[in-house]
């Protein structure tokens, strides 16, 4: 079907009925990516891009007007990242980056995918998928159709003209000659010549030093063409143009081959093998079900027989749906049925069904996502799947300065409360919500506690932690089908968002009563899982008793020294500016430090340092690795960018960011706790994030200065000592490590003894050092390249530290080849309390997305358990405190550190009691052969007492 670019007569009978659309596969594969946040289907395997692509298409088709439908369609994707554009100029495209590893297994699925909706895929290795789309656009002009391309990419811009066109995905907008002329100054036919002058810093496409595109279409324009303009350069009046163009003739005709496209690639497929087919069921369902994409299989529905082109199924976005609130989903009998409750009769109705089901899915909305600010709005209720209640209770007119009971119909604030208290508090009464730790904040300042419970987000996060998030709109997706209303729906988004208060109370039901009504769904399908597969007691003893504790430590917050930050925001900010006139001294030129750009040029372009390598952009690469790199090196500017960042983010971070954070009415700053945001069971920290601190530096340690305890207390940390190597000899039943912990020997020096030979007895610090990097490197899967990076020394030598030392702990080697085999095998590794922590992409065809993983299943096990073992000792803290007599409130969790605040007079008979638990936390579960060992310390300072 190899044609030449033209308009040649058409065949008889076909001018104006056919219609070939031509989809630029690879342009949608990355828009898909970046369109939904990572999923997964069971066995682990990513697929939001697929997903994406497919729900992309078929809108895309849905959104065609009847005199746009095509008679022929195909999808048209890359080969590969080598084309004969290569050995034109080797350096084409050598500058972009690797695709993200999480994408890599996702295009062969596309391509399945598009062949399981019936759609023609086609590619041809050695040529880009422009030009097998130039090659068709051009054997559609052959024979009298009409084809339209499907992309918004510049570079196929040149094929417009006569039949030809293009759309936009995103927009669903024609891009014919008249749009090309306003994108490049030029008609299609002459878009070659000017992107041959302007070049393409994202293809590396050199074109001509100092010539953009808007003197590039100037000039075009005068000189008709490229050859001409060459052979007329000495006309140029501008002196510096009219040397580039003589002294870079060659790379402009260079980048016109590269940029212009082929149209006689040898595509062998017939003009007829790509006619609209229909949906196939038999390819279609078992793709979807394959991978799960059952709302995509909902929106089908009956259609997957008939014609695609003519009734392809409207899928909305996955994620970023911002229309109109939706209609209630349907229930198990129907359509349905959300309620809006004004009248006190009717709530104690609702409450009256939840005593006699036992059970409430019950939600909260509210002014903030921050629950220490947050102020209730209203709550929802649901008994049954499909039936559901929204209770307003401070909504307002939109701009309205108070509530006029006249305008908006709501049961008073208090006489609602003083309803609902009985029904959260009640014992007989299962109250189920979605990361309900949130509700019971907000609720706690009115006075209302909410016990027992069972929350849908940790029970998933039991069943599948790290398979994928554990939000309720994604849970929804996956074991519902379902597509539920976006906040932002209701609220709207930046200049134009408005507070929950202020969204209608009909559209503010339609919300907030389906998130209980989805609540109750997905207990209903999660919690028998949970005894089916194993993981009731980790979340009956792990999860669900944690949101109580963590609740009483944020609520507590911690007291921070507002003036000792501002003090070391203002030393921050001098030796900032000592730092930056040091650099510019060293530059030779003031410049702006903050600015990669800049930076860049003066590295490799003025100082010409080695290593530099360009980003897509075109703009040198100056990340924390290169400066690395060259400060390792010996070049000063490097290390004084790397300190003046440094100081620079700890103060926008903390020294600054903590002073704004200090909440107004307790004075104090009040951290949020994540259950379910990591695979391994660890606690994350927002708003702010406290566990980020640096504790290695000085300026880190300052920082922890700056918390304090209040008068007449101190603050107490307990530090459980080395826990991750102390699991790993018990897990890898290391009889060497486990005799070292029982004995109190220096597991560091230890290591070193073992593995270089040396006494342990005057053992020199830095050989120490090298050791402990070994030991914790281990855990982590560390290679050989990434310790010599660490350590500083050849590859070569770290090789052979790694290799003496699994010569000399051989348990440890065979502990990470069964936990790579059992991840390989089931998609998740276990820690010793049962907790399933998965990796997914373990079996990924990508070495190096399958190494990744790897690495997470040797570590996870570790980390996992160390987690398992704090999060025990939290939930048992309090009762422990409480027995003894005690009134030490727990305020912060870092990694394996606990942060207590202390009357002075108790300190002495708090910290047994706390290191007792602590070291204690995994009986009578776990019986460890090695102790744990906890460290505690006081001061009046954070820093003091770490």
């Amino acid at each position: 079907m190899a044609t030449e670019t033209g308009a040649p007569d058409a065949k008889d009978g076909t001018a104006g009925e056919e219609h070939l659309y031509l989809v630029d596969g690879s342009g949608y594969i990355f828009r898909a990516y970046h369109a939904l946040p990572p999923l997964t289907r069971p066995d682990g395997t990513p697929v939001n891009a697929v997903l994406g692509f497919s729900n992309i298409l078929a809108r895309f088709l849905a959104d065609l007007d009847d005199g746009d439908r095509p008679t022929h369609l195909a999808v048209v994707f890359d080969a590969g990242r080598t084309t004969f554009r290569n050995d034109i100029y080797p350096d084409y495209k050598a500058h972009r980056p690797p695709a993200p590893e999480d994408l890599v297994p996702q295009f062969a699925l596309i391509r399945e995918a598009t062949k399981a909706f019936n759609v023609a895929a086609l590619e041809l290795e050695g040529f880009e998928a422009d030009d097998v789309i130039a090659t068709l656009a051009a054997a559609a002009r052959h024979r009298g159709a009409r084809c339209t391309i499907v992309s918004s990419d510049k570079d196929l811009m040149q094929l417009v003209g006569g039949p030809v066109d293009m759309m936009d995905p995103v927009k669903i907008r024609r891009i014919g000659p008249d749009e090309v002329m306003e994108k490049f100054g030029v008609p299609p036919e002459k878009v070659v010549d000017v992107q041959a002058l302007m070049g393409d810093s994202v293809d590396n496409v050199p074109g001509v030093p100092g010539i953009g595109q808007k003197t590039a279409a100037e000039l075009i324009n005068t000189y008709g063409d490229l050859d001409t303009l060459l052979a007329r350069a000495d006309e140029i009046k501008q002196p510096k143009r009219r040397e580039n163009l003589t002294t870079h003739a060659d790379l402009a005709r260079v980048s016109r081959e590269l940029v212009r496209l082929r149209a006689d690639v040898p595509v062998d497929q017939d003009f007829d093998a790509l006619k609209v087919r229909a949906i196939d069921g038999a390819l279609l369902l078992p793709f979807l079900e394959e991978n799960g994409f059952r709302s995509l299989k909902n929106k089908l529905g009956n259609r997957v027989a008939a014609p695609l082109a003519g009734t392809a199924a409207r899928a909305e976005d996955a994620v970023a749906a911002k229309a109109a609130p939706a209609p209630a989903p349907k229930g198990e009998a129907g359509e349905a049925r959300y309620e809006t409750v004004t009248e006190e009769t009717a709530l104690a109705a609702w409450i009256a069904r939840a005593k006699a089901a036992g059970i409430v899915a019950f939600d909260t909305e509210t002014t903030s996502l921050d629950a220490m600010q947050a102020e209730l709005v209203g709550f929802s209720l649901a008994i049954e799947p499909g039936h559901a209640a929204y209770v307003p209770l401070r909504h307002r007119p939109r701009g309205g300065l108070a509530l006029d009971g006249d305008v908006i119909a709501q049961i008073p604030f208090d006489r609602a409360l003083e309803l609902l208290k009985p029904l959260l508090a009640a014992d007989d009464v299962l109250k189920v919500g979605q990361n309900l730790k949130y509700d019971m904040l907000v609720l706690r300042k009115y006075g209302l506690a909410i016990a027992p419970i069972d929350d849908t987000m940790l029970i998933s996060y039991a069943l599948e932690g790290g398979a994928h998030g554990h939000g309720m709109d994604e849970l929804a997706r996956l074991h519902l089908g379902l597509e539920t209303i976006k906040y932002d729906a209701v609220t709207g988004t930046g200049k134009d968002r408005i507070g929950f208060d202020e969204v209608a109370v009909a559209d503010a039901t339609r919300y907030a009563a389906e998130d209980a009504d989805v609540t109750l769904r997905l207990y209903n399908v999660l919690k028998p899982r949970l005894f089916r597969e194993r993981v009731a007691t980790v979340y009956e003893t792990l999860e669900r008793p944690l949101p109580e504790v963590l609740i009483a430590m944020e609520a507590e917050g911690v007291l921070v020294d507002r003036t000792e930050l501002a003090r070391l925001s203002a030393d921050f900010a001098t030796r900032m500016t000592e730092m930056e006139a040091e650099a510019h001294a060293l530059a030779g030129h003031p410049f702006n430090l903050g600015s990669p750009k800049q930076l860049g040029e003066i590295l490799f372009d003025e100082m010409s340092l080695p290593g530099g390598k360009r980003m897509k952009t075109g703009a040198w690469g100056t990340g924390a690795d290169v400066l690395e790199d060259l400060a390792a090196q010996g070049h000063d500017l490097p290390r004084k960018i790397l300190d003046w960042r440094q100081l620079a983010k700890l103060k926008s971070t903390y020294t600054d960011a903590l002073q704004a954070q200090i909440n107004p009415t307790t004075g104090r700053v009040h951290t949020s706790y994540a259950l379910a945001s990591t695979s391994t069971g660890r606690l994350s920290s927002t708003d702010p994030n406290l566990q980020n601190i640096p504790v290695r530096t000085e300026e880190g340690r300052k920082i922890r200065r700056a918390f304090v305890a209040k008068p007449g207390h101190v603050l107490m940390s307990a530090d459980y000592s080395q826990i991750e190597l102390r699991l790993l000899a018990h897990i890898a039943e290391i009889d060497t490590l486990k005799d070292a912990f029982a004995k109190g020997i220096d597991i560091h020096a230890m290591t070193a003894a073992e593995v270089f030979g040396l006494p342990v007895e005057g053992m020199d610090p830095m050989v120490r050092r090298r050791a402990k990097a070994i030991n914790f490197g281990i855990i982590y899967g560390i290679s050989a390249f990434g310790l010599a990076n660490q350590l500083g020394i050849p590859q070569g030598e770290a090789s052979a530290y790694i290799k003496r030392y699994f010569e000399r702990f051989p348990g440890i080697r065979a502990y990470m080849d069964a936990m790579k085999a059992r991840a390989h095998e089931q998609g998740y590794v276990t820690t010793v309390f049962g907790r399933k922590c998965h990796v997914p992409g373990i079996n990924d065809k990508s070495a190096a997305r399958r190494a990744f993983m790897e690495r997470a299943a040797i570590n996870a096990p570790i980390q996992g358990s160390a987690a398992d073992i704090m999060r025990r000792a939290m939930i048992r803290m309090p009762g422990a405190l409480a027995a003894a007599g005690l009134s030490a409130r727990m305020l912060l969790q870092v990694h394996d550190e606990l942060i207590f605040e202390v009357p002075e007079a108790e300190v002495e008979a708090t910290a047994p009691v706390v290191t007792e638990v602590m070291r204690k936390a995994a009986l009578p579960a776990i019986d460890f052969s090695v102790p744990l060992d906890v460290e505690a310390g006081t001061g009046r300072s954070w820093a003091e007492a770490h």
